[in-house]
């Protein structure tokens, strides 16, 4: 079940790379290599850039073409001024080992203030925001990188669907890709519709809830059907994902994890249904309403 889609050659499977051990960021990227992950999702953000770039370049040097693996990574908020975004590509770019990036996101819609400080904040602890800086700003130098041909494809993350139009209305390279949160519990059927009308690949993260429990994980309608289909919670949630024509990020940290999470199939029209019938409603992340990581822990 793991397509790639047609316009980007993106594997719909994804590696989500924000793993805060270095350590454990080298070995479970190379578990996901070995269990056959061939997109990566990676981040400025995340400081595991370099760890990833060793894990990518020793699968190269293993015998995987370079051609065959299909790399992301973003522009964090305090390098959104237009005459500091081909340097962070640049660092990025350098960290990674590569020569080219196949995504390079914008990764909140939030200017933050410029400078080495990822989270800026004043005196009383609040971000400090540059609202000198649109984000049509922004997008119109990402543009200028795939001008320059190291960088192949750009996007948005953490959008809400009125800033992914003002984009997609305004911009000269429409985004090729928007990654936001996505499960049963915040299915985002708007945006989803939305892209699939205007050829925008939808990318879900947090497919399964960020493994919060309880969660997703412990929903009856998701291991009910799991038990029916002989696969676990997990796979089917991955497998509802994709079905619904969205990519998707997991982050499994072993390498039975990995091949779990790599081995999905079709599920039944009846457990579809099943599953977007679930009524509630919970978002886990909520970068997309200050610009300030949700799943990764202030100041580090």
């Amino acid at each position: 079940m793991n397509t790639r889609n047609n316009t980007l050659n993106m594997p719909m499977l994804g590696f989500g790379t924000l793993i805060p051990d270095a350590a454990t960021t080298i070995s479970a990227t190379k578990h996901a290599l070995a269990a056959g992950f061939r997109h990566f999702d990676a981040a400025e953000r995340y400081r595991n850039e370099t760890e990833v770039g060793i894990a990518l370049q020793e699968g190269i040097a293993g015998g995987i073409k370079r051609e065959d693996i299909f790399v992301t990574t973003k522009l964090w908020n305090t390098n959104h001024q237009p005459e500091r975004v081909e340097a962070a590509f640049e660092a990025s770019l350098k960290r990674l080992q590569l020569t080219y990036i196949d995504l390079y996101l914008i990764h909140t819609p939030f200017a933050f203030q410029p400078g080495d400080e990822q989270d800026p904040r004043d005196a009383d602890g609040n971000i400090i925001y540059d609202s000198s800086t649109s984000l049509l700003d922004t997008w119109k130098a990402m543009e200028n990188l795939v001008d320059g041909g190291n960088c192949r494809a750009i996007g948005l993350s953490d959008v809400n669907i009125e800033q992914l139009k003002e984009i997609y209305e305004s911009a000269r390279i429409k985004p090729a890709v928007i990654q936001v949160e996505a499960h049963p519990y915040l299915p985002e059927t708007e945006l989803l519709d939305y892209c699939k009308e205007k050829g925008i690949i939808f990318l879900a993260f947090a497919p399964l809830g960020h493994g919060i429990r309880p969660g997703l994980l412990e929903n009856p309608v998701i291991t009910g059907i799991a038990s029916r289909v002989e696969k676990t919670a997990a796979q089917v949630l991955l497998a509802w994902a994709v079905q619904r024509g969205t990519a998707l990020l997991t982050t499994p940290k072993t390498a039975e994890r990995a091949k779990e999470n790599f081995d999905i199939s079709p599920l039944p029209e009846d457990a579809m249904e099943e599953i977007n019938a679930i009524e509630t409603r919970q978002r886990y992340n909520h970068v997309v309403k200050t610009g300030s990581p949700g799943f990764i822990p202030q100041g580090s």
